[in-house]
């Protein structure tokens, strides 16, 4: 079976997910299909536009190829960094493609989930959508882009699901910017072949289609993480969370499950995500940081906890937001030579 299904359907483009026993996580040969696809309809005539969807399953895509990545750290890293080489290229070829692009984010959609539906013109979300960046639970930092679109997200709300991995529905997506249009699930067949058949009328169809949207919980707690996640060093965010009410300590009780070192990677990538020049920039930044995260312990011993062993009690290396030093944290941000740097395609 192929894991990703790329085909031409009227005049649009059909990127097809098609990996259901692993709710469509990305692998290596998956990126590199969806760029292929990609670069064969940007300057095709008879393509104008292009749509993303997953195949059966409970999912949109729920990350990358987890397991892969940590079995490559473990030894010389290079499959590791040879699939964030791949992925980031497919995040920033989708992120300037000229095109419009519709990703229907129905079910969950997580960490590289986030990374190909976020640079659509349009994302549309439905009641089944589950959307996160959790990365930090397993020692790792949202990348794909997450330092550019978290860190441009309404106050700190980008801070909070950085550091909590806390998922989202439908509803917030769209109140907060992640998704630009709400449709119900039913409504989905009859939207594609809509925009399959007159793809430029896309507004029209999307906005023909819409739901009445549900309230968005997390409205409700935005001055809350406002004022908990206001700093960008995390002791301060502990030390604010401490002193909180009953919700605040349970989001700290969050927080002390996730990986110490690479929550505070997540609060750098964002502080600097948001004055980055260009996405070309922010994954340059991203590939430097993901090539030194995924040989170092925490990544490796996060992935046996959560994945592998599923004890769900992993052993992070330093313990404590303090035993993180600044100039560990300076080491992983260090760009790397321009020989081993990623480039866009």
């Amino acid at each position: 079976m192929t894991d990703v299904l790329t085909f031409v359907e009227g005049r649009v483009g059909r990127i097809r997910l098609n990996r259901p026993q692993a709710i469509h996580a990305l692998n290596t040969a998956m990126c590199a299909a969806v760029l292929d696809a990609l670069v064969a309809w940007r300057d095709d005539p008879a393509v104008e536009a292009v749509m993303i969807d997953h195949a059966e399953g409970r999912g949109f895509c729920a990350g990358g190829d987890i397991r892969m990545l940590a079995e490559s750290g473990a030894k010389d890293g290079v499959a590791a960094r040879q699939f964030f080489f791949t992925e980031y290229r497919m995040n920033h070829a989708l992120f300037t493609y000229a095109k419009p692009i519709v990703a229907f984010m129905d079910g969950i959609t997580m960490g590289g989930g986030v990374g190909i539906s976020q640079p659509a013109r349009y994302r549309v979300a439905t009641e089944n959508t589950r959307l996160a960046m959790p990365e930090t639970g397993i020692g790792l930092f949202p990348d794909v882009g997450g330092g550019w679109y978290l860190s441009r997200l309404p106050g700190r709300m980008g801070q909070y699901l950085a550091l909590t991995g806390h998922r989202l529905d439908g509803a917030e997506c769209l109140n907060l910017g992640l998704a630009s249009d709400y449709l119900t699930s039913d409504t989905l067949d009859a939207a594609k072949a809509g925009i399959i058949a007159t793809p430029t009328e896309i507004d029209d169809i999307l906005t023909d289609l819409a739901a009445p949207v549900p309230e968005a919980k997390i409205v409700a707690r935005q001055m809350a993480i406002d004022e908990l996640f206001a700093s960008d060093r995390l002791e301060d965010i502990y030390d604010a969370l401490n002193a909180g009410d009953a919700w605040a300590h349970e989001t700290l009780k969050i927080l002390k499950t996730k990986s110490p070192q690479t929550m505070k990677v997540s609060l750098r990538l964002l502080a600097e995500g948001v004055g980055m020049r260009d996405f070309a920039a922010e994954m340059t930044q991203e590939y430097a940081v993901g090539a030194r995260v995924v040989v170092r312990h925490d990544f490796l011993e996060g992935v046996r906890a959560v994945i592998v062993d599923k004890d769900n009690a992993p052993v992070w290396n330093p313990a404590t937001p303090e035993g993180v030093t600044d100039d560990l944290i300076n080491a992983i941000f260090t760009p790397l030579p321009p020989e081993q740097a990623w480039t866009p395609a």
